[in-house]
Protein backbone atom coordinates (compact mmCIF):
# COMPACT_ATOMS: atom_id res chain seq x y z
CA UNK A 1 0.00 0.00 0.00
CA UNK A 2 1.22 3.49 -1.10
CA UNK A 3 0.95 6.34 1.79
CA UNK A 4 -1.80 7.88 -0.81
CA UNK A 5 -3.75 4.67 -0.90
CA UNK A 6 -3.34 4.66 3.01
CA UNK A 7 -4.39 8.26 2.92
CA UNK A 8 -7.42 8.12 1.15
CA UNK A 9 -8.56 4.93 2.26
CA UNK A 10 -7.93 5.30 5.90
CA UNK A 11 -6.60 8.35 7.19
CA UNK A 12 -9.46 9.52 9.71
CA UNK A 13 -12.13 7.09 8.05
CA UNK A 14 -11.29 3.43 9.52
CA UNK A 15 -8.80 1.71 11.24
CA UNK A 16 -5.99 -0.73 9.77
CA UNK A 17 -4.69 -3.77 10.79
CA UNK A 18 -1.10 -4.50 9.37
CA UNK A 19 0.29 -7.76 10.16
CA UNK A 20 4.52 -7.57 9.63
CA UNK A 21 4.18 -3.74 9.19
CA UNK A 22 8.01 -4.07 10.72
CA UNK A 23 9.32 -7.33 9.36
CA UNK A 24 11.80 -8.79 12.06
CA UNK A 25 11.14 -6.03 14.33
CA UNK A 26 12.91 -6.07 17.17
CA UNK A 27 12.24 -3.43 20.05
CA UNK A 28 15.09 -0.91 20.76
CA UNK A 29 14.44 -0.56 24.57
CA UNK A 30 13.32 -3.20 27.33
CA UNK A 31 11.09 -3.25 29.99
CA UNK A 32 13.86 -2.20 32.46
CA UNK A 33 14.72 0.50 30.19
CA UNK A 34 11.48 1.45 30.43
CA UNK A 35 11.02 1.24 34.29
CA UNK A 36 14.34 3.21 34.63
CA UNK A 37 13.24 6.00 32.80
CA UNK A 38 9.82 5.90 34.98
CA UNK A 39 12.00 6.25 38.09
CA UNK A 40 13.25 10.21 36.18
CA UNK A 41 11.72 12.88 37.56
CA UNK A 42 11.07 14.38 34.26
CA UNK A 43 9.49 11.84 32.57
CA UNK A 44 6.43 11.79 32.32
CA UNK A 45 5.01 8.03 33.66
CA UNK A 46 2.11 6.68 35.12
CA UNK A 47 1.19 3.15 36.08
CA UNK A 48 -2.99 1.54 36.02
CA UNK A 49 -3.34 -1.19 37.96
CA UNK A 50 -6.53 -3.44 37.18
CA UNK A 51 -8.49 -4.58 40.21
CA UNK A 52 -10.26 -7.47 38.54
CA UNK A 53 -12.39 -8.86 41.12
CA UNK A 54 -14.10 -5.07 41.29
CA UNK A 55 -13.64 -3.76 38.22
CA UNK A 56 -11.72 -0.50 39.40
CA UNK A 57 -8.25 1.00 37.43
CA UNK A 58 -6.02 2.67 39.61
CA UNK A 59 -4.03 5.32 38.73
CA UNK A 60 -0.38 5.78 40.11
CA UNK A 61 1.91 8.68 38.81
CA UNK A 62 5.35 8.78 38.24
CA UNK A 63 8.16 9.38 38.92
CA UNK A 64 8.02 6.19 40.74
CA UNK A 65 11.28 4.73 43.50
CA UNK A 66 13.58 1.99 41.34
CA UNK A 67 12.63 -0.55 44.04
CA UNK A 68 8.77 -0.75 43.70
CA UNK A 69 9.24 -2.55 40.23
CA UNK A 70 10.48 -5.96 41.83
CA UNK A 71 7.45 -6.09 44.28
CA UNK A 72 4.98 -5.18 41.80
CA UNK A 73 2.23 -8.38 40.99
CA UNK A 74 2.67 -10.60 38.18
CA UNK A 75 -0.61 -9.55 36.50
CA UNK A 76 -3.05 -6.93 35.47
CA UNK A 77 -0.74 -3.77 35.62
CA UNK A 78 0.62 -1.50 32.74
CA UNK A 79 3.69 1.21 33.34
CA UNK A 80 3.22 3.87 30.47
CA UNK A 81 6.08 6.29 29.66
CA UNK A 82 5.31 9.18 27.23
CA UNK A 83 7.95 11.16 24.56
CA UNK A 84 10.03 7.88 24.71
CA UNK A 85 11.50 8.67 21.31
CA UNK A 86 12.87 12.35 23.41
CA UNK A 87 14.70 9.97 25.64
CA UNK A 88 16.11 7.44 23.15
CA UNK A 89 17.43 7.64 19.33
CA UNK A 90 16.60 4.29 18.64
CA UNK A 91 13.05 4.96 19.69
CA UNK A 92 13.23 8.10 17.71
CA UNK A 93 14.40 6.70 14.70
CA UNK A 94 10.92 4.77 13.84
CA UNK A 95 9.27 8.21 13.41
CA UNK A 96 11.12 8.17 10.00
CA UNK A 97 9.02 5.50 9.35
CA UNK A 98 6.10 7.55 8.84
CA UNK A 99 7.75 10.58 6.75
CA UNK A 100 4.66 10.87 4.84
CA UNK A 101 2.42 12.51 7.24
CA UNK A 102 3.58 16.50 8.50
CA UNK A 103 6.10 16.27 11.21
CA UNK A 104 4.44 18.42 13.16
CA UNK A 105 1.69 16.82 13.46
CA UNK A 106 3.48 14.09 15.26
CA UNK A 107 3.61 14.15 19.05
CA UNK A 108 5.70 11.73 20.37
CA UNK A 109 6.06 7.84 20.59
CA UNK A 110 4.47 6.37 23.92
CA UNK A 111 6.06 3.01 25.53
CA UNK A 112 3.80 1.12 27.38
CA UNK A 113 4.97 -2.09 29.22
CA UNK A 114 1.91 -4.57 30.01
CA UNK A 115 2.39 -7.88 32.90
CA UNK A 116 -0.10 -10.51 31.75
CA UNK A 117 -3.28 -9.26 31.66
CA UNK A 118 -2.51 -5.72 31.71
CA UNK A 119 -4.41 -2.76 30.71
CA UNK A 120 -5.94 0.62 30.63
CA UNK A 121 -9.12 -0.41 30.12
CA UNK A 122 -11.75 0.61 27.23
CA UNK A 123 -11.38 4.07 26.28
CA UNK A 124 -11.89 6.78 22.95
CA UNK A 125 -8.79 8.95 21.90
CA UNK A 126 -9.81 12.08 19.74
CA UNK A 127 -6.29 11.50 18.03
CA UNK A 128 -5.20 9.18 15.08
CA UNK A 129 -2.66 6.81 16.73
CA UNK A 130 -0.61 4.13 15.79
CA UNK A 131 -0.07 0.80 17.74
CA UNK A 132 3.07 -0.87 17.38
CA UNK A 133 3.21 -4.17 18.70
CA UNK A 134 7.26 -4.07 19.82
CA UNK A 135 7.46 -7.47 22.59
CA UNK A 136 5.53 -10.02 23.59
CA UNK A 137 1.32 -10.03 22.14
CA UNK A 138 -1.16 -7.86 22.62
CA UNK A 139 -5.19 -8.53 22.47
CA UNK A 140 -6.76 -5.82 21.39
CA UNK A 141 -10.72 -4.76 20.63
CA UNK A 142 -12.50 -2.32 18.63
CA UNK A 143 -16.05 -0.92 18.09
CA UNK A 144 -15.99 0.27 14.41
CA UNK A 145 -19.75 0.69 14.63
CA UNK A 146 -21.32 3.52 13.31
CA UNK A 147 -22.44 6.23 16.63
CA UNK A 148 -20.78 3.77 19.07
CA UNK A 149 -21.70 4.52 22.91
CA UNK A 150 -19.07 7.20 24.48
CA UNK A 151 -19.97 8.00 27.62
CA UNK A 152 -18.09 7.44 30.59
CA UNK A 153 -17.73 5.80 33.71
CA UNK A 154 -17.91 8.01 36.98
CA UNK A 155 -16.05 5.77 39.48
CA UNK A 156 -12.74 6.58 37.87
CA UNK A 157 -10.22 9.34 37.37
CA UNK A 158 -9.22 7.95 33.76
CA UNK A 159 -11.97 8.79 31.07
CA UNK A 160 -12.92 4.96 30.43
CA UNK A 161 -16.15 4.27 28.47
CA UNK A 162 -19.59 3.16 30.46
CA UNK A 163 -19.79 0.25 27.79
CA UNK A 164 -17.51 -1.01 25.22
CA UNK A 165 -19.15 -3.72 22.48
CA UNK A 166 -16.38 -4.70 20.30
CA UNK A 167 -16.93 -5.42 16.80
CA UNK A 168 -13.50 -6.38 15.97
CA UNK A 169 -10.61 -8.48 17.84
CA UNK A 170 -7.03 -9.48 17.28
CA UNK A 171 -3.95 -10.67 18.35
CA UNK A 172 -0.94 -8.43 17.67
CA UNK A 173 2.50 -10.47 17.66
CA UNK A 174 5.99 -8.74 17.36
CA UNK A 175 6.07 -6.39 14.38
CA UNK A 176 2.19 -6.16 13.97
CA UNK A 177 0.58 -2.50 13.94
CA UNK A 178 -2.91 -1.17 14.25
CA UNK A 179 -3.79 2.06 13.13
CA UNK A 180 -7.00 3.74 14.70
CA UNK A 181 -8.41 7.14 13.63
CA UNK A 182 -10.08 9.45 16.04
CA UNK A 183 -13.04 8.62 17.73
CA UNK A 184 -12.67 4.59 17.78
CA UNK A 185 -13.33 3.09 21.07
CA UNK A 186 -10.55 0.14 21.75
CA UNK A 187 -9.29 -1.83 24.49
CA UNK A 188 -6.16 -3.59 24.73
CA UNK A 189 -5.02 -6.48 26.88
CA UNK A 190 -1.59 -8.04 27.58
CA UNK A 191 -1.95 -11.80 26.67
CA UNK A 192 1.99 -12.39 27.92
CA UNK A 193 4.24 -9.33 29.53
CA UNK A 194 4.71 -7.19 26.22
CA UNK A 195 5.86 -3.95 25.12
CA UNK A 196 3.57 -1.36 23.16
CA UNK A 197 4.74 1.93 21.13
CA UNK A 198 1.97 4.24 20.47
CA UNK A 199 2.83 6.71 17.68
CA UNK A 200 0.35 9.30 18.78
CA UNK A 201 -0.67 12.27 16.44
CA UNK A 202 -1.06 16.16 17.84
CA UNK A 203 -5.02 17.32 17.64
CA UNK A 204 -5.40 20.66 19.62
CA UNK A 205 -9.49 21.20 19.70
CA UNK A 206 -11.05 23.92 17.97
CA UNK A 207 -11.11 25.60 21.73
CA UNK A 208 -7.74 25.26 22.37
CA UNK A 209 -7.34 26.61 18.83
CA UNK A 210 -9.59 29.80 19.63
CA UNK A 211 -8.12 30.56 23.46
CA UNK A 212 -4.60 30.33 21.93
CA UNK A 213 -6.09 32.88 18.91
CA UNK A 214 -7.34 35.13 20.65
CA UNK A 215 -4.07 35.63 23.15
CA UNK A 216 -1.94 35.60 20.10
CA UNK A 217 -4.25 38.66 18.48
CA UNK A 218 -4.56 40.29 22.09
CA UNK A 219 -0.98 40.67 22.17
CA UNK A 220 -0.44 42.83 19.08
CA UNK A 221 -3.30 45.16 20.08
CA UNK A 222 -2.94 48.50 21.10
CA UNK A 223 -4.17 49.76 25.15
CA UNK A 224 -5.86 52.65 23.18
CA UNK A 225 -8.11 50.03 20.74
CA UNK A 226 -11.53 49.44 23.24
CA UNK A 227 -15.26 49.16 22.62
CA UNK A 228 -16.58 52.82 21.54
CA UNK A 229 -20.15 53.92 21.17
CA UNK A 230 -19.68 57.73 19.43
CA UNK A 231 -23.05 57.14 17.81
CA UNK A 232 -24.63 56.38 21.47
CA UNK A 233 -28.32 57.43 21.19
CA UNK A 234 -30.72 57.85 24.56
CA UNK A 235 -31.11 54.09 26.00
CA UNK A 236 -34.89 53.14 25.45
CA UNK A 237 -33.92 50.90 28.68
CA UNK A 238 -31.01 51.52 30.17
CA UNK A 239 -30.58 47.84 31.46
CA UNK A 240 -30.37 46.72 27.33
CA UNK A 241 -27.94 45.37 25.49
CA UNK A 242 -29.43 46.38 21.87
CA UNK A 243 -28.80 45.50 18.20
CA UNK A 244 -26.44 48.46 18.29
CA UNK A 245 -24.23 47.61 20.75
CA UNK A 246 -23.79 44.13 19.41
CA UNK A 247 -22.80 45.66 15.99
CA UNK A 248 -20.56 48.11 17.91
CA UNK A 249 -18.59 44.41 19.67
CA UNK A 250 -18.18 43.36 16.26
CA UNK A 251 -16.65 46.24 15.37
CA UNK A 252 -14.24 46.00 18.54
CA UNK A 253 -13.75 42.10 17.70
CA UNK A 254 -12.83 42.70 14.48
CA UNK A 255 -9.47 41.86 14.39
CA UNK A 256 -10.16 38.49 15.26
CA UNK A 257 -12.31 38.01 12.12
CA UNK A 258 -9.75 39.55 9.66
CA UNK A 259 -6.60 37.49 9.84
CA UNK A 260 -4.90 37.24 6.64
CA UNK A 261 -3.02 34.11 5.70
CA UNK A 262 0.08 35.36 7.06
CA UNK A 263 -1.51 36.38 10.18
CA UNK A 264 -2.60 32.34 10.59
CA UNK A 265 0.54 30.93 9.42
CA UNK A 266 2.75 32.99 11.87
CA UNK A 267 0.03 32.05 14.92
CA UNK A 268 -0.15 28.32 13.97
CA UNK A 269 3.56 28.29 13.50
CA UNK A 270 3.73 29.50 17.11
CA UNK A 271 1.33 27.43 18.87
CA UNK A 272 1.85 24.47 16.99
CA UNK A 273 5.65 24.12 17.68
CA UNK A 274 4.51 24.96 21.45
CA UNK A 275 1.64 22.76 21.99
CA UNK A 276 1.87 19.83 24.48
CA UNK A 277 5.16 20.47 24.56
CA UNK A 278 7.69 17.69 26.47
CA UNK A 279 10.03 19.84 28.79
CA UNK A 280 11.41 23.26 29.55
CA UNK A 281 14.83 23.75 27.68
CA UNK A 282 17.11 25.31 29.76
CA UNK A 283 19.74 28.02 27.99
CA UNK A 284 23.56 27.56 28.54
CA UNK A 285 25.39 29.56 31.36
CA UNK A 286 26.94 31.24 28.77
CA UNK A 287 25.83 31.95 25.01
CA UNK A 288 28.60 30.90 22.57
CA UNK A 289 30.01 33.53 20.39
CA UNK A 290 29.30 33.16 16.47
CA UNK A 291 32.97 33.28 16.28
CA UNK A 292 33.81 30.86 18.70
CA UNK A 293 30.82 28.61 17.07
CA UNK A 294 32.19 28.63 13.83
CA UNK A 295 36.19 28.56 14.95
CA UNK A 296 34.65 24.76 17.00
CA UNK A 297 32.87 23.73 13.93
CA UNK A 298 36.40 24.03 11.76
CA UNK A 299 37.98 21.91 14.16
CA UNK A 300 35.26 19.43 13.81
CA UNK A 301 32.53 19.75 16.52
CA UNK A 302 29.37 19.27 15.76
CA UNK A 303 25.54 21.27 16.31
CA UNK A 304 22.62 18.98 18.06
CA UNK A 305 19.65 20.15 18.22
CA UNK A 306 17.68 19.20 21.78
CA UNK A 307 15.54 16.17 21.86
CA UNK A 308 12.47 17.67 23.43
CA UNK A 309 12.64 21.09 20.31
CA UNK A 310 9.21 21.16 18.08
CA UNK A 311 9.70 23.16 15.08
CA UNK A 312 8.34 23.93 11.56
CA UNK A 313 8.25 25.57 8.39
CA UNK A 314 6.23 27.83 6.91
CA UNK A 315 6.49 29.62 3.22
CA UNK A 316 6.75 33.30 3.70
CA UNK A 317 6.63 34.81 -0.05
CA UNK A 318 10.32 33.51 -1.61
CA UNK A 319 11.61 32.43 1.50
CA UNK A 320 10.41 31.25 4.93
CA UNK A 321 9.42 31.34 8.36
CA UNK A 322 10.75 28.87 10.96
CA UNK A 323 9.04 28.38 13.65
CA UNK A 324 11.00 26.80 16.92
CA UNK A 325 9.51 26.54 20.53
CA UNK A 326 6.42 29.42 19.38
CA UNK A 327 9.28 31.98 18.12
CA UNK A 328 10.23 32.73 14.26
CA UNK A 329 13.15 32.96 12.25
CA UNK A 330 12.74 34.47 8.22
CA UNK A 331 15.44 32.64 6.09
CA UNK A 332 15.58 31.15 2.75
CA UNK A 333 13.02 28.03 1.86
CA UNK A 334 16.26 26.05 1.87
CA UNK A 335 18.13 26.75 4.99
CA UNK A 336 14.66 26.17 6.60
CA UNK A 337 14.08 22.72 5.27
CA UNK A 338 17.44 21.68 6.38
CA UNK A 339 17.09 23.41 9.98
CA UNK A 340 13.99 21.03 10.43
CA UNK A 341 15.06 18.00 8.32
CA UNK A 342 18.77 17.60 10.36
CA UNK A 343 18.93 17.11 13.85
CA UNK A 344 22.57 17.60 14.02
CA UNK A 345 24.81 20.43 11.23
CA UNK A 346 28.49 20.01 11.09
CA UNK A 347 31.31 22.66 9.35
CA UNK A 348 29.30 21.71 5.74
CA UNK A 349 25.58 21.83 6.54
CA UNK A 350 26.39 25.24 8.51
CA UNK A 351 28.23 26.67 6.09
CA UNK A 352 25.22 25.78 3.19
CA UNK A 353 22.98 27.92 5.21
CA UNK A 354 22.42 30.97 4.14
CA UNK A 355 23.24 34.48 5.93
CA UNK A 356 19.97 34.44 8.33
CA UNK A 357 19.72 30.42 8.59
CA UNK A 358 23.25 30.65 10.09
CA UNK A 359 22.52 33.75 12.36
CA UNK A 360 19.26 31.51 13.48
CA UNK A 361 21.45 28.79 14.58
CA UNK A 362 23.88 31.14 16.32
CA UNK A 363 20.60 32.55 18.38
CA UNK A 364 19.24 28.72 18.77
CA UNK A 365 22.64 27.77 20.35
CA UNK A 366 22.13 30.50 23.04
CA UNK A 367 18.81 29.41 24.32
CA UNK A 368 19.63 25.64 24.36
CA UNK A 369 17.45 24.84 21.77
CA UNK A 370 20.86 23.62 19.87
CA UNK A 371 24.31 22.82 21.45
CA UNK A 372 27.46 22.68 20.51
CA UNK A 373 29.76 19.30 20.99
CA UNK A 374 29.95 15.44 20.05
CA UNK A 375 26.73 13.23 18.48
CA UNK A 376 25.02 11.48 21.21
CA UNK A 377 26.09 8.31 20.80
CA UNK A 378 23.52 5.92 20.54
CA UNK A 379 23.46 2.85 22.84
CA UNK A 380 25.39 0.17 23.10
CA UNK A 381 23.76 -3.89 23.78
Amino acid sequence: MTPEQFLSRYWQKRPLLVRNAFPGFTTPIEPEDLAGLACEEAALSRIVVHHRQADRYELRTGPFPEEMFPDMPHQDWTLLVQDVDKWDLDVAALIQAFDFLPRWRIDDIMVSFAAPGGSVGPHVDQYDVFLLQAKGRRRWQIDAGANPPVDFREDSELKLLKEFQPTHEWILEEGDMLYLPPGVPHHGEAVDACLTFSLGMRAPSAAELVVELADHVAERLPEELRYADPDLAPARDAHEIDAAAIGRLRTALGSLGELDDAQLRDFFGSFITRYRSAGQIPGPARAPTRGDVEARLEKGALIARHPFVRLAWARDGRGARLFVEGDAWRMGIASARALCADGRLDAGDYGALDEDGRQAVIDLLGRGIMKLGPVPRRRQR
